[in-house]
């Protein structure tokens, strides 16, 4: 099952090298770039048009501060749930969540550097304790901010672009696109599928087929529903497992973009106030 487990680490389905990925999430310089020569022209239009449609280049560039959540439930239970608070331009992570015996757990994190602090219940823990606690926020920040921003990395680096033709399902038609890997990944023979509605130009649903899989398996599908303005851009915050997923969901309840936030929630462990204290960011364009 390509989901993060209860215990919170990593999707099996992740695209790239954790480090790689986060150097370009973070905006880290200088990064490579997106090769279009190694990918088909007409895929790498429908990419243009996915960005363009869930608010553009300069609005994602524009985009500072995302905050949300990443809940799994299966059968109507939920089996993980963590939250982040990341800064976009400045490569820091505040990630959250509650231990199974109910402790808290926060974790203030580099991004670019891997490094840190750690807190279990109020308590900071020393760099070895607090050395997991560190891998796994990095880790599933890398996981669920695939799952929420896929549409918005279809042309990073390392990736190439392929079209596959026209579906057609519930009286609507999609551009499908897959998605493979050259010089980039842990996993690199691993394929995803994106099928875009060719009217509203949005990803409806993704599919993957992992390289460990066997031969001729069926792609793995999600369906990510509700796609509605956050700041300046679109995001989706319902998935829906499909086929062999069926049950499954991977929600984002918290999700908002904010311009600004102060420094303190990204250098001191104490509860976040409710609503945070800025305005989210102005409206997707």
């Amino acid at each position: 099952m390509a989901l993060a487990s209860a215990e919170g680490v990593i999707d099996r389905g992740r695209l790239l090298a954790l480090t790689a990925l986060a150097m370009i999430l973070a905006g880290a310089a200088p990064a490579p770039t997106f090769d279009p020569t190694q990918s088909d022209p007409r895929a790498i239009a429908v990419a243009d048009q996915v960005l363009q449609a869930l608010g553009g280049q300069k609005a994602w560039d524009d985009t500072r501060f995302l905050r949300f959540s990443f809940v799994v439930e299966e059968a109507g239970k939920q089996v993980a749930s963590r939250t982040h608070l990341w800064d976009r331009w400045g490569g820091r992570l505040r990630y959250e969540k509650t231990d199974k015996d109910g402790s808290r757990c926060v974790v203030l994190l580099d991004i670019n550097a891997r490094t840190g602090s750690a807190w279990r219940g109020g308590v900071r823990l020393e760099q070895e304790e607090a050395r997991p606690l560190l891998d796994e926020a990095y880790e599933a920040f890398i996981n669920d901010t695939y799952w929420l921003l896929m549409p918005y990395k279809m042309k990073d680096p390392g990736v190439r672009l392929q079209y596959e033709g026209e579906v057609s399902r519930g009286g609507a038609t999609y551009d499908r696109v897959m998605l493979s890997f050259k010089g980039v990944g842990l996993t690199p023979g691993d394929r995803y599928w994106a099928d875009v509605n060719r009217v509203t130009h949005r990803m409806e649903r993704w599919s993957y087929v992992l390289q460990d899989q066997p031969p001729g398996a069926t792609p793995t599908a999600w369906e990510w529903k509700g796609w509605a303005p956050y700041g300046r851009i679109l995001l989706a915050p319902e998935k829906v497992g499909l086929g062999r997923e069926a049950g499954s969901r991977i929600l984002h309840p918290v999700l908002a973009v904010y311009d600004s936030l102060p420094d303190e929630f990204f250098s001191r462990p104490d509860p976040l106030p409710e609503p945070l204290p800025s305005a989210p960011s102005g409206p997707a364009r």
